[in-house]
């Protein structure tokens, strides 16, 4: 095979040992079969796609990286795992691109059986007949939904021949939620991989920026080295907000010019073998933080440290919110832009006028990956494997009681966490962020590209 096959070949014993620990999972919930598809191919205009991109919890247990396929999973006393795909076609080949097909398909992926995606519709009631439990994605796609039902209507359809169809369906996705919050040492190896790039990425978007100059000119530093180094794609659509946009929380025109004295917020990180990274950095244009800017930013900073020192095992998730929270109301009622005291403007909520979202969420396989906040009604405890972003922000527009100084700043600072055995692990301390390693950076860099 060519080097460009070879990028589709993983190392399959991580998808082995999660299809093992979803069956033993199903096992202590009653058994049964699990059916899951891949995202299906979306239009861009008439004949033409989007850049194809599976679905994560099917990638997570497969591996596999083509359109048109479903993952079969049995549990029981003889587990199988079997995988339904695209034929092998060479004419098509010639127009779309390498496909393995079932039988190379089968035995580069570890499955125990693999067929076309045309036989699914045939062979899936025969799958499902007997089993207990059907364990599937109800409700996430109407015809994917419909395909199931006329699966089970076809067992149905059978009962006076004894075919007997699943007493139960059950969400499958709940279950890979729980095993997708805690990261294998593979699945972190890839994500402090992906962060290393965004680190770099972030850093030669302030080295090349300068008043005058474009957001989206920007924005193609960033994406130059996401390709550069190897990422597929951006995880997100990228933010490249100055100005005014950098207090528009999802930003992503990236058209405007930006100023001198102005902010640059980015929020922008690579994906990478299917992870993400996902890193905000906010600078000043021309190099320097004026006195209102440096402020606002030591108080954003201040809050990101606060948060980052309660992230540890047994705490929990929302631990980090609330010390941030506290840290950036206090600065705001010693800038005099909030009322105190402090106590009463948490509890108020004063703080929300210019800091509406929360600390963080789940990082993973999606930008804000799988996995519930809460358990039972409390938050959910940290443990060593969980992976979050740590990103408070402050965003002050104009208004008549706000001294001008600090119109449309926009300021938010965030990393991705490891949760360790010891703590908290910033996988992203690549990327400067205090403010005079900033203002080092961008002369450093405005030498370099002089």
């Amino acid at each position: 095979m060519n080097a460009s096959i070879d990028r589709l070949i993983p190392d399959i014993a991580p998808y082995l040992a999660r299809r093992q620990r979803l069956i033993a999972r199903m096992n202590a919930a009653g058994g049964g079969i699990a059916v899951l598809p891949t995202a299906v191919e979306q239009h861009r205009n008439r004949d033409t796609h989007y850049p194809y991109r599976f679905d994560s919890y099917f990638h997570y247990l497969t591996g596999f990286g083509e359109p048109e396929a479903v993952v079969v999973i049995i549990a029981g006393e003889t587990p199988r795992s079997i995988l339904f795909c695209r034929e092998k076609n060479e004419e098509r080949e010639i127009w779309d691109g390498f496909r393995f097909g079932p039988d190379a398909a089968r035995e580069t992926f570890g499955f125990d059986e693999a067929w076309t995606i045309g036989d699914l519709d045939l062979r899936l009631p025969e799958l499902l007949a007997e089993q207990p439990v059907l364990w599937c994605s109800v409700g996430y796609d109407r015809d994917w939904d419909e395909r199931v039902t006329r699966a089970l209507n076809a067992v149905r359809a059978n009962a006076r021949a004894g075919a007997v169809p699943p007493h139960s369906i059950r969400d499958v996705r709940a279950e890979l939620d729980e095993m997708r919050l805690v990261k294998d040492q593979v699945e972190i190896s890839i994500m402090r991989h992906a962060a290393r790039i965004s680190a770099e990425a972030h850093i030669r978007a302030m080295q090349r920026t300068r008043p005058g100059m474009f957001e989206y000119e920007i924005e193609a530093e960033l994406l130059h080295t996401f390709r550069r180094r190897g990422s597929e794609a951006p995880a997100y659509s990228s933010i490249v907000a100055s100005g005014p946009n950098a207090c528009v929380l999802h930003y992503v025109s990236n058209d405007r010019r930006m100023n001198d004295g102005d902010l640059l917020l980015i929020d922008a990180g690579c994906e990478l073998n299917g992870y993400a990274s996902d890193i905000t950095r906010t600078f000043p244009v021309n190099g320097r933080f004026s006195t209102a800017q440096r402020q606002i930013y030591e108080v954003v900073l201040a809050a990101q440290v606060a948060a980052r020192a309660a992230i540890r095992p047994g705490e929990h998730w929302n631990t980090p919110h609330e010390a941030a929270v506290e840290v950036i109301t206090q600065g705001l009622i010693d800038l005099k832009l909030i009322r105190g005291p402090l106590d009463t403007a948490i509890e108020e909520g004063r703080y929300r006028r210019f800091y509406m979202h929360r600390t963080g969420h789940w990082l993973g396989r999606d930008v804000h990956d799988a996995g519930e906040y809460k358990k039972a009604g409390e938050w959910r405890l940290f443990e060593p494997g969980m992976m979050l972003t740590v990103e408070p922000g402050c965003y002050i527009r104009p208004a008549p009681d706000i001294p001008e100084a600090y119109w449309n700043i926009g300021i938010r600072i965030e990393d991705d966490a490891l949760v360790s055995a010891e703590g908290c692990d910033f996988i992203t301390d690549d990327v400067p962020r205090g403010a005079d390693e900033i203002e080092r950076l961008m002369r450093d860099g405005e030498h370099a590209h002089a």
